[in-house]
């Protein structure tokens, strides 16, 4: 009788180790696809990305990608502030429209409002009357609240329907410069070329048409991609994950979670605003758990009180699960990008914060490439030297006034 309980049990046990094991052996990128594809969210095959990883980077590419187009330039930012960048991208704008160039540019009221230099009336109307097509993303009108929840966080171009930039860049030139209040700023954009610029033009125009009551649409801005123009190495299958509160409201977190899930080995992160949802706090822990390394980094500084303490306060406690934080102190780092196993990695406009994941609208891609992945890779491991790694004595070290704030912080999360 024990025999046959011994032999029993061992089967079982046996078809259980073969069956973990087997587990072990599916590749994360897989395990994400796979998801991804349930939500009916298209992976394309064939695109050339560029990570464009400085402001100056970013402008210039996109300068000169403008220069050279020959039907339509869209864009969709949170805000153009009204400095020497911004005034020059007009200037261009302006006179492609002077070539036949249509130019449809979308920016959220709240962003406008909310930066020190915003677009003012009288400078949207001479754009206009220069044949530059402008519209608001949901104005503010009384009882002016109604920008309190969603706003058009999104930062997208794209240029005959066959160039697209996203990432986390609005149009600024502190982007090369810095600021006073917290020095240079780190942020991180793509240049995508290839059938995944069909997805953002997608994004676009859905916006647009709705904001402007118009139709645009049709086979004009959807061309075919011509292979010929692409490198040799545009093999990077991508995935446009778009947040639309009213069509997709849950798909980005839930991505995000899902590759914090998918992960065997190491999740690396950066974002400047991290309070992060239910949702991906559990995939965290649970990563941790499994005893996949985390590594985290922020910026030291940051553009925006309050949010910082709760994001140290939270991150404390991962910290103490495991993770290791690192402080970023070479100026702000704005940059929103994940890396899993090195093997797959997402970038983007969406902050870890309730703001992005729960309210706004907002876009990552999620690159399916090891040599993309390995370039965000290097970077984190040389912003690690310009930063201080958050360890439970430097917490301790903290007043406890700052560690009060923090929790306290933290209890606005939900609304972050």
């Amino acid at each position: 009788m024990r025999y046959c309980l011994l032999l029993i049990l061992l089967f079982f046990t046996g078809d259980y180790y073969s069956c973990a094991q087997e587990n072990q052996l599916v590749r994360p990128d897989s395990l994400l696809k796979s998801f991804l594809s349930e939500q009916g969210v298209e992976i394309t095959e064939g695109n050339d990305v560029r990570l464009l990883e400085s402001g100056r980077e970013k402008f210039e590419d996109l300068f000169a990608t403008i220069k050279k187009a020959k039907h339509h330039i869209h864009l969709e930012y949170f805000n153009f502030r009204n400095d020497s960048i911004g005034g020059a991208l007009f200037d261009l704008l302006a006179s492609k429209v002077k070539e036949g160039v249509e130019v449809r540019a979308l920016f959220d009221a709240f962003g406008n409002m909310s930066n020190n230099k915003p677009l003012k009336k009288k400078y949207l109307k001479i754009l206009r009357e220069e044949g530059i097509e402008i519209y608001e993303f949901d104005p503010i009108k009384f009882p002016w609240i109604n920008h309190v929840f969603k706003r058009d966080h999104r930062k997208i171009v794209v240029v005959d329907g066959k160039v697209g930039y996203m990432g986390g860049m609005n149009v600024a030139d502190y982007y090369i410069h810095g600021t006073p209040k917290v020095g240079k700023w780190r942020d991180m954009h793509l240049r995508i070329e290839g059938p995944a610029v069909h997805s953002l033009q997608e994004i676009f125009l859905r916006t647009w048409n709705k904001v402007t009551k118009q139709n645009i649409g049709g086979e004009t801005y959807f061309p075919a991609i011509d292979k010929d123009t692409l490198s040799e190495d545009s093999v990077e299958e991508v995935a446009i994950v778009d947040r639309c509160p009213n069509l997709t409201p849950d798909l980005l977190r839930h991505s995000i979670a899902e590759s914090i899930n998918s992960a065997n080995n190491k999740v690396q992160i950066i974002n400047p605003y991290f309070a992060p949802t239910h949702v991906i706090k559990k995939a965290l822990k649970e990563a941790l758990k499994r005893g996949v390394s985390v590594e985290i980094m922020i910026p030291a500084v940051s553009d925006i009180p309050f949010t910082p303490e709760a994001a140290l306060y939270q991150l404390h406690k991962l910290q103490k699960r495991g993770a290791k934080v690192f402080l970023f102190q070479g100026g702000f780092h704005h940059s929103k990008i994940m890396m899993i196993d090195d093997l797959y990695s997402t970038v983007g406009s969406a902050n870890l914060n309730s703001r992005s994941l729960r309210y706004d609208y907002e876009v990552n891609a999620f690159i399916f490439n090891k040599g993309t992945t390995n370039k965000l890779v290097s970077m984190f491991e040389k912003d690690k030297l310009q930063s201080v790694e958050m360890t439970s004595q430097t917490w301790k070290k903290r007043s406890l006034w700052k560690r009060f704030v923090g929790w306290f912080a933290n209890l606005f999360t939900p609304v972050l």
